[in-house]
């Protein structure tokens, strides 16, 4: 950063929209899952059973992802699951004529059980979310008849937006295969970073690169299953090694040729048609780094037309089957788990004694609100209230010109397939869409008239409050219980790839994968710390200059690993402990929440191949650590 220019606000930060591109095909699905259902109850006479169905694609459709087909219908199924199992206890409730504290007593112990359920990842986050929303909508809206008929139908409808999703084509080469897709866009964010290198714009080109691998990784499957396609999984292979010999270079500051920067397009290229030729240019390298790329993009061609080629690579580690299980029972899962419960049982006590015409939808808004993997959830409550009183205003401008039926499907369906892109671009245009659409739907199920639309600003500003309050502010969790704790296992994972690379042992390619995971997870920790005021955004702030170090670590051990393989000079054991400590230095002084106090001292000229990577390494650590 220039020293004249100054700091974006946290404000400007929070307020800024990311721009995705379209996603036309969810957009589709989304429109058709919700116009299906409701399009059926209006001809059949049961619209309280199309609602149902319609808010069960509606909770597909914030599942659909661009997964392959197994995986895809694995995650909206078991969203689907917990969305109807919620929705049976909340009609079972009000069926039952729960008094308020029963009702409470209940919600809230489903609370917990959705935030540990949350805190366990992302498909977690999502299942333990629509498992409170469906039980509180489920106690407050109208039972259709039978009234356990609403979970089922909420499994229809999302059955219709996994069924509406299924590929016409099944070639696992062609470029409608997800992991084809995202193959071909780590070769083009490959690509960009081989262009960028030697420039300022490398370090961002490269943590583009590691969230194109971390997508393609989410959607391969385990190496041991049966199903596995080998092939993909070479290719996959490949990009790791191009990956880690370019990241030697980004810390080197070593340009390309242009004609080698352009192989990785050609290489996406031909992952789209799948499979073909891809001619790598005689360009003599002479530095260690760059014979490892050379060497790696020849791998990745070979493995893109289709020949067998020996990449260097132990397996990857299968999963832990004892993963989730681990997680659920954990204390940060227990401590979320508490702390959604708390929130909800402030809600369901303050509606209880001051009722609310929607009471339900306090204890709705605060789930989403405390979505675990949703970002901030200061920024969530603030674009939750804002964005539900800019939603009202769009629904009572709709509702003023027509209530007809048949006109109010249309809208619900308009606003379910703009959710995919309001959901990648902001928490508050998400909020903006989604409030037309539910309050829409309650207006189709009888129950809202454009009257009570407004009390729905109150009930959200209440339930942001009661975040605010109880799950944020007074809740005993700052940024060191988010920050820090990340920085923690980067620089664990950092240590271990430094380690395998010392060994030379064939693991380190995936150890180097497991090292920018974690950092890329610090680095979106702190980044979503900025977007918030202090003390949240100065904490983050200050943790900065140290995540960009440690990514520059990841740089130079990868150039040290190229070293050693291609005859470069190999660092004297000193130097590798001088890292050592600097790495178990700053461990230390995430877990005493003691941030460095100055930045590190980032290369300005070309790394000389002659002298050791991790020497330079250690000297900026160690000057960013330098009177702590």
């Amino acid at each position: 950063m220039p020293p004249s220019s100054k700091p974006t606000p946290w404000w400007a930060r929070a307020a800024r929209p990311a721009r995705p591109p379209l996603p036309l095909a969810p957009m589709a699905r989304a429109a058709l899952g919700m116009a299906v259902p409701l399009t059926a109850g209006l001809l059949t006479h049961r619209l309280d059973l199309g609602v149902f169905a319609g808010l069960g694609a509606m909770h597909a459709t914030m599942n659909d992802r661009a997964e392959p087909t197994g995986r895809r219908t694995t995650r909206i199924a078991t969203a689907a699951l917990a969305s109807a199992f919620g929705m049976l206890i909340g009609t079972g409730l009000q069926h039952a004529h729960a008094s308020a504290a029963v009702l409470g007593c209940a919600l809230t112990f489903t609370a917990f059980a959705s935030g540990a359920l949350s805190a366990t990842g992302p498909r977690g986050s999502a299942a333990g979310m629509l498992l409170l929303v469906s039980a509180a909508l489920g106690s407050g809206m109208p039972l259709p008849r039978p009234w356990w008929a609403a979970a089922p139908m909420m499994l229809a409808g999302a059955a219709l937006v996994v069924v509406l999703g299924l590929p016409v084509r099944t070639d696992h080469r062609s470029g409608s295969d997800p992991r084809n897709r995202a193959l071909a866009a780590v070769y083009e964010a490959l690509g960009r970073t081989l262009a960028d290198l030697g420039t300022p714009q490398g370090a961002a080109s490269r943590q583009v690169l590691t969230a194109r691998l971390n997508q393609l990784q989410d959607l391969l499957p385990d190496p041991a299953h049966r199903t596995n396609p080998q092939a993909l999984h070479r290719m996959y292979e490949a990009a790791l090694a191009a990956t880690e010999a370019a990241t030697g270079l980004l810390w080197a500051w070593r340009p390309v040729p242009p004609e080698v920067a352009e192989v990785p397009g050609r290489l996406a290229a031909a992952v789209r048609q799948g499979g073909g030729e891809v001619a790598v240019p005689d360009w003599r390298p002479d530095t260690p780094a760059r014979q490892a790329l050379d060497v790696a993009l020849r791998a990745a061609a070979d493995t893109v037309a289709g020949r067998a080629t020996r990449i260097g690579t132990a397996p990857a580690p299968p999963p832990d089957p004892w993963r989730l299980r681990a997680r659920l029972l954990s204390r940060p899962s227990v401590r979320y788990g508490l702390r959604v419960a708390l929130c909800i049982a402030v809600g369901e006590a303050v509606t209880a004694n001051y009722p609310l015409s929607k009471s339900y939808w306090v204890p709705m808004t605060i789930a989403f609100v405390l979505k675990p993997d949703l970002g901030s959830v200061f920024l969530r409550a603030v674009s939750r209230a804002i964005g539900t009183v800019l939603g009202v205003v769009v629904t009572a401008a709709l509702v003023s010109l027509t209530t007809e039926q048949w006109a109010l499907t249309a809208m619900a369906a308009l606003c379910v397939a703009l959710l995919p892109y309001a959901t990648a671009a902001h928490y508050g245009l998400n909020t903006v869409v989604m409030t037309p659409m539910a309050l829409v739907l309650l207006q189709l199920g009888g129950q809202s008239s454009a009257a009570e639309f407004w009390p729905r600003v109150l009930d959200t500003v209440l339930a942001s409050a009661v975040v605010l309050l109880f799950g944020y502010l007074l809740w005993p969790e700052r940024p060191r219980h988010r920050i820090e704790p990340r920085l923690v296992i980067a620089t664990t994972a950092l240590r271990a790839y430094l380690d395998a690379t010392t060994r030379n042992s064939q693991a380190q390619v995936w150890l180097r994968r497991t090292a920018y995971r974690s950092l890329a997870d610090a680095r979106q920790e702190v980044q979503r710390g900025l977007a918030e005021p202090p003390p949240t955004g100065r904490s983050a702030e200050q943790w900065l200059p140290a995540t960009a170090a440690l990514e520059r670590l990841g740089g130079a051990v990868a150039a040290f690993a190229a070293q050693i393989r291609y005859g470069g000079r190999v660092p004297d054991p000193a130097e590798t402990d001088r890292v050592r400590r600097a790495l178990d230095e700053l461990t230390a002084a995430a877990r005493e929440h003691r941030p460095p106090t100055r930045p590190a001292a980032r290369p300005t000229a070309p790394h000389d191949p002659a002298l050791s990577a991790l020497g330079r390494a250690a000297d900026e650590l160690e000057i960013l650590l330098k009177e702590q």
